[in-house]
Formats: structure tokens, sequence, C-alpha cells
């Protein structure tokens, strides 16, 4: 017999050999209709997967972010079963489930996809799913794996197979007529299936090297029902409204250049009032909290990033060295703040009291992504971090940790996000490798975070392998406007870095300690964070932050030296905006207005310039987005404005 743990601490016995799908039975059947997959002591297993030991098992279902994977992950093998049967002779790359959906890269030789070709790659895999074949599982030895694709003539997989170690085990999955390299987890079987949509067709190189073989790349996504798959695909037409790229371009928020390079975003005078809003915001609260500003350079020398540990982790994805004409010195382009901060630290010495000290920095940071990666604000090679660091003693730990949560939760409620979760990321215990500094240290750290979202009963979910290496994170996941979930501010509790920067404090004992570095990024990067927040708001920023908050709309050009008279009022009392000049119709400037989600409106014409009083109209009210808030004074104006900061 063996013991299984169950997420709400409940143990149950079964005889060796069953497996989660037996747990959930033995539960309730209407479970086990519900069970994709299974996390096994952390590590996601099919559910049928037979378990030999005692184990902690949590059942994973539609509604797990793991759940979700599996059926994607599945959904991309028979996605592959479905080309293999129209597309005779197509050979196999890679098809991963991704955050939304799945895709799979093949090579279709002289054959080609398009778009006329989805409704019968859907149909296929429709059919396919109704025969609810079993993905079943098959360990085998890498000889035998390379002899069975040797034979079927997909050099793909024998590329990934040779990579592997000699006398590494390898599993092979099969769905109905197709086999896949694959190590899984999959759904117990294909009817699980149920609603079909291909996406898109584009091309990929082979590995990401764009000096190998171009593949196709067929992207979809599927769901359990198909009311799913309708809400979903009526989502993307809402996002495509709401798409940054576009309204950024609009708004005239922020552009691109191909002479100064993708991925790196030019702020146009609009957006960068919108981005300065933001950045002052956040620093006055920071002042308020007692952070001190500092500014680091863009470069460092390599040194500093390889004993930080960021460049034997990152390297490949930063910026090729910089390297001095004369001095041979090596440089890099900054992948991130935090070492630099660790040297102001370490700049003199510190007391036990004058901890924690706190630094503040919105520090642009560089990261090489590859083209096809890059999307709008929301992937980049260059960004701005919100960045802080606080270095404390053990025992402020909790307290900082606190401090920040609080803050945090000042800025996602403050931008009107008002559905997300917290996510605990912590290592990945089966991968020691990817993480550094000790185990005692990881154990204090992740220790620190739960129990100081315990003490405010912050609802968290935790994901292993998910942490920093260098130490475990709190993730706040935000859901937009569109139920859309992304990754913005974190908070991560560092024991490491203070170690390999041989950082000190003098304690109350004279002697010298290691303290302790709390990393946070309320926004997490300002680029990112705008873009987001562009297709939350649909381009109508809470009126704080507008860059423009009013438009004055002169009916004719008799009336402009009053729309003067009126700007120079509202701009002393810090209401920003400007006059539409141009000798367009009212109508027409309304509707430009409108189109360039101006807060407000003000009208002025004959009987406004006599009476001293402006036409109000107000945003996103009434039939045709702006309703008529009838003419009143500048200063009623002005009094009605500032009850809505």
């Amino acid at each position: 017999m063996m013991n299984i743990t169950l997420p709400d601490g409940s143990v149950r016995q079964y005889e060796a050999g069953a497996s989660a799908m037996d747990v959930a039975k033995s539960i309730s059947e209407g479970l086990a209709r519900n069970v994709l997959s299974a996390k096994v002591n952390g590590e996601v297993w099919d559910a049928n997967r037979p378990i030999h030991e005692d184990s902690v098992v949590q059942l994973l279902t539609w509604n797990d972010k793991d759940g979700k994977q599996t059926f994607w992950h599945s959904s991309a093998h028979l996605l592959a079963e479905a080309l293999e049967a129209l597309y005779p002779n197509v050979k196999f790359g890679t098809g991963p489930a991704i955050e939304s959906g799945f895709y799979y890269d093949i090579d279709t030789g002289d054959q080609s996809i398009s778009a006329e070709d989805f409704k019968k790659i859907e149909q296929k895999m429709l059919e396919l799913a109704r025969q609810k074949n079993t993905f079943d599982r098959k360990d085998i030895s890498k000889e035998d794996a390379i002899a069975f694709f040797k034979e079927k003539g997909d050099e793909y997989k024998l590329e990934l197979i040779e990579k592997r170690g000699a006398d590494e085990s390898l599993t092979l999955y099969q769905q109905g007529n197709f086999v896949d390299l694959c190590k899984g987890p999959h759904l117990p079987d294909t009817s699980k299936i149920k609603a079909v949509k291909i996406l898109k067709v584009g091309g990929a190189y082979w590995q990401g090297d764009d000096t190998r073989q171009q593949m196709t790349r067929v992207v979809g996504i599927t769901f359990p029902k198909q009311k799913e798959l309708t809400q979903y695909m009526h989502m993307l037409e809402e996002a495509k409204k709401r798409d940054h790229r576009k309204l950024g371009q609009e708004l005239e928020l922020f552009m691109f250049s191909e002479k100064v390079g993708q991925g790196l975003p030019i702020w146009l005078p609009k957006g960068t009032a919108l981005r300065s809003r933001l950045e002052d915001f956040l620093k006055q609260e920071q002042l308020k909290r007692g952070y001190q500003p500092v500014i680091t350079p863009h470069i460092g020398k390599k040194d500093l990033y390889v004993t930080s540990g960021h460049y034997e982790k990152y390297g490949e994805d930063s910026f090729q060295p910089i390297n001095t004409p004369k001095d041979g010195e090596i440089f890099l382009l900054k992948p991130m703040n935090c070492p630099h901060h660790c040297e102001v630290y370490g700049n003199k010495p510190h007391s036990y009291k004058e901890l924690p000290i706190r630094y503040a920095e919105f520090g642009t940071v560089y990261r090489y992504e590859q083209s096809g990666e890059l999307h709008g604000l929301t992937r980049v090679r260059g960004f701005t971090q919100d960045d802080a660091h606080i270095f404390c003693t053990p025992d402020q730990v909790k307290d900082e940790f606190l401090n920040v949560l609080d803050l945090t939760m000042h800025v996602i409620n403050k931008l009107g996000f008002e559905d997300f979760t917290a996510q605990i990321s912590l290592r990945d215990p089966n991968n020691r490798e990817k993480y550094i500094g000790s185990d005692e240290n990881w154990d204090k750290a992740e220790r620190a975070i739960i129990e100081a979202t315990k003490e405010v009963g912050l609802t968290t979910t935790m994901e292993l392998g998910e942490a920093a290496f260098y130490g475990p994170k709190l993730d706040f996941m935000v859901k937009d406007a569109l139920g859309r979930s992304w990754q913005l501010g974190t908070i991560q509790v560092d024991y490491n870095l203070p170690e390999r920067f041989e950082l000190e404090y003098i304690g109350s004992d004279n002697k010298t300690h290691r303290p302790v570095m709390i990393h946070r990024a309320p926004f997490g990067s300002m680029e990112r964070f705008i873009g987001v927040l562009t297709e939350h708001c649909a381009g109508k920023f809470p009126l704080w932050l507008a860059p423009e908050q009013y438009i004055i709309l002169p009916i004719s050009e008799k009336f402009h030296a009053y729309a003067e008279e009126v700007k120079l009022k509202l701009a002393a009392n810090d209401i920003r905006g400007t006059i539409d000049e141009r000798g367009e119709k009212i109508g027409k400037k309304i509707r430009d207005a409108q189109v360039n989600k101006m807060p407000f409106m003000l009208v002025i014409g004959e009987r406004e310039m006599s009476e001293g009083k402006i036409a109000v109209r107000q945003s996103g009210q009434g039939d045709e987005g702006a309703g008529d808030m009838g003419a009143m004074t500048v200063d009623d104006f002005i009094a009605h404005f500032k009850t809505l900061l």
C-alpha cells in the first residue's frame, strides 16, 4: 500500500501502481471526468500513469494552468496526427503548448499550408478526437528511438535524440496512428478535445536559428466546450480593437524606427507625458516610504555580471560584449539593475542602525530578444524597470516584504486592475543547477514569502520552477478587461547576491553580518505595463494619467482668443490640454476628439464667450461615446474636474 496526500492535507491509501485517475474516481466519478492530468510530488504527470510510492498528488482540471497546458500539449499531438494524415511525407520539429493554445513546427517539403486549409485541418482534428484514442506512454532507449525515427525518415526528431546522453531513457507517446518523441504529460484520451480553431500559419527557423531550415509553424487553440471557443474568438476580435500597437500609433504615444532598431521603442510627447506621470506617482510614493533615488550607468563591465551570476544564466540573452578600442576591457549593456545597486550598497561600511536601506531607480536594461519574439511594448529589447532594492537585516525581512506588498497593492488598485492573483514562485527541486546559493538560504527566503502572505491573508497560488535564479518571488498575475492574465509586479527575497558581492553590515554584537536583499518592481517594466494598461483601458486612461485631459473646440477662429484665456486658467489649476484650432466644422472636431479618447471636450461659441462659459462634453457617456454636460463657468468645471481625480 502507499499513502497519497491531497492538497487539503488528507491522506488516502491505495495499492502501489494506482494512478491519479484512480484517486479521482475514488473521490467521485464527476471529478474523474474533469481530470486532465496530475501533479505528483510537484511534477506534472499523465493522470493514468502508475504511482509506486508515497506521494503528494494534486488533480488538475481545465481550471488549473497546468491542466490547460496538458490539454494544449495533447492538442499539438492531435494537430500533428491530422497534418500527417492530410500532408504525406510531412516531417515534424517541435510542438509545445504556449500561453494560449499550441503550435507545431513542421517541414512540409514541396507542399504548402494556407488559411484556406484551416477548415479541413480543424475537421480532421475533430474527426480524430472523436475516436477517443488514448495517449499511450512508452519508455524507449536512445538506440531504439534512433532506429524508429530513421525508419520514419524524420531527421528533426533524430537531431533532438542525438543531443541526449548515451544512457538517457526517452519516452514516446502514441495516439491512434501517430507516434511522437515526447516527455508528456498528456490527456487520458483525445475525446476531451471538443472545439478546435487553427489561428494562423507562418514561418519559423528550426531551433530558432536563422541559419537553419525555415519551417512552417501552424498555431491553434482548443477547448473542452464549443461555447468557450466562441467566447475566445469574440475576445480576440475585441483585442484587435484594443491592441496597444494600434492605439499607440493612433494616440501618438510611441513609435518604432527601423533605423533605430527593432524592439527599441521611442516615446513621443504624449506617451512621454503619460509615462512621466506614472513615474512621478511612484516616485512620490517611494519618497514617503523612505526610498533613496539612485542612477546607475547603462553599461557595466562583464566581470560585474559574472559576479552576480547574470552572465552565466542570461549571457546568451544579453547583447554581446562591447570591447573598448584600446584598454581591452569588456563591457555589456546592462541586463539587470541589481548588480549595480549591490555596488552602491558596498560603497561604504554600514551599521545595523542604518538598515533597512532602500535604493530606487527607473533603470533601463537591455536583453536580446529574437526578432520573431518582439511584440510592441510587451516584448522589447530595451525597457525601463521601476526597480528598487532593499538591504535589511534577517529579522527585518518580513516587515519590509509587507511594506513592499502594501505599495504594490496600492499601485495595482490605483491603476484600476481589480482582478489579480498573487503567485508564489518557488525553485524546482528537481532542477537544482538552475539556481545559485545554498538550500539553507533558499529555505529561509521561501519561508519569508509564505509567512508574509499568510499574515495579511493574501490568497496565493504556488508554482514550482518559476523562481528567479537567485531567489523566490511573489508575482502579481493581473487580469485585464478581456480576462487575459499578465505578470506585472514582482517582489523577490534574495540571500544570495549579498553573499556573492560580499556585502556586510556591523551588527549590535560589533561583528560583521550579511544583509538580505529584497528586489521589487510594482510596475515591472514601464513599457510592458503601459502596453497592458493601454489595452485594459482601450486607450481611455484614468483622468489623472491621461496625457491630455481636455481639448477646447472653438466653433470658429473668432473664439481662439477666448479659448486661450480658458486654457491659461485651466493650466493654472494643473489641468492639461490643448486647443483644436483647425478650420474644421465642430462636428468633425468632436468626432476626432472622441477617436483620440479625449476625456473632456470644451466647446466655445458665441453664447459661451459672451457668458464667460464653456459647453462641456465628457467622453464615455451617451450613445455616441460622449455626454453633453451643458454650459458652465470655467470655475465650475475646475471644481467638477477635481472631484474626479
